[in-house]
């Protein structure tokens, strides 16, 4: 089943088109990447999904509903959760305060303080941060503080899960277990939708992966194919490979 889908996606910047006439769609289930140069358009798809950005040329839904013209809370409500590429938290706030906002604002029905204080605290001991839910978010570790941002996600009960950039900054060790968490993420019933530019995981976890450059998608298949197809090394994969990525 399609739980997300897109048809002739458009969105302009005075007179430079950020996203081109993208089709694309999201199964149920799925972990779908979304990769190309820096540029491509990919956070500005995902701000058209989440209506960061409004659009007027082409059509989102999301289990047959449409997105369009919709608020950012709106589409949260209806089960759409996401990430940032720049972190976006409550910096002097405490960690359990910041993901506790989650759980009350971004259900379709009204929660009591306990309902919210509970799935706060299940969603830090699902990214386990449980530990730290006292420290200020200023005080974390980068790592750490993208898993505040995905808790905060998560408490709001996502069927579709949007991660923009979840890997950049990270060492090795934290890239293999923000692999780990994704996929586990997944097996909780949620499916993701990616933005990353480190090809180990989009190539280690995604089933498919999408590929925009300048605004256009110019690719779309299994991380088997994308590896192989001439045009995205040419544009994107070499260049990466290059710089050691």
């Amino acid at each position: 089943m399609r739980i997300l889908e897109g048809q002739g996606v458009t969105k302009n910047f005075g007179g430079l088109a950020a996203v081109s006439n993208v089709d694309f769609h999201v199964d149920q289930g799925e972990i779908v990447g979304l990769i190309g140069p820096n540029g491509a358009g990919k956070t500005t798809l995902f701000n058209l999904i989440s209506a960061a950005l409004p659009f007027k040329s082409g059509e989102i839904r999301f289990k047959g509903k449409k997105l369009n013209n919709l608020k950012p809370h709106q589409i949260c409500k209806m089960g759409v959760a996401r990430t940032f590429q720049e972190i976006k938290v409550f910096a002097n706030m405490p960690v359990f305060q910041n993901v506790i906002v989650g759980a009350f604002f971004g259900k379709p029905t009204r929660i009591s303080g306990a309902d919210a204080a509970s799935e706060a605290s299940q969603a830090l001991e699902f990214v386990e941060l449980s530990e730290m839910r006292a420290v200020p978010v200023k005080d974390l570790t980068l790592v750490n503080q993208k898993r505040v941002e995905v808790a905060r996600a998560l408490a709001t009960k996502p069927e579709l899960l949007l991660l923009d950039e979840l890997m950049a900054g990270l060492n090795i060790t934290e890239i293999s277990e923000a692999m780990e968490l994704v996929k586990r993420i997944r097996d909780k019933g949620i499916t993701i939708f990616m933005v990353e530019h480190v090809m180990k995981a989009i190539m280690g976890i995604c089933e498919r992966i999408m590929v925009l450059h300048h605004g256009e998608k110019i690719a779309e298949g299994t991380p088997e194919e994308i590896a192989a197809n001439k045009t995205v090394i040419e544009i994107y994969l070499g260049e990466e490979a290059h710089a050691g990525s």
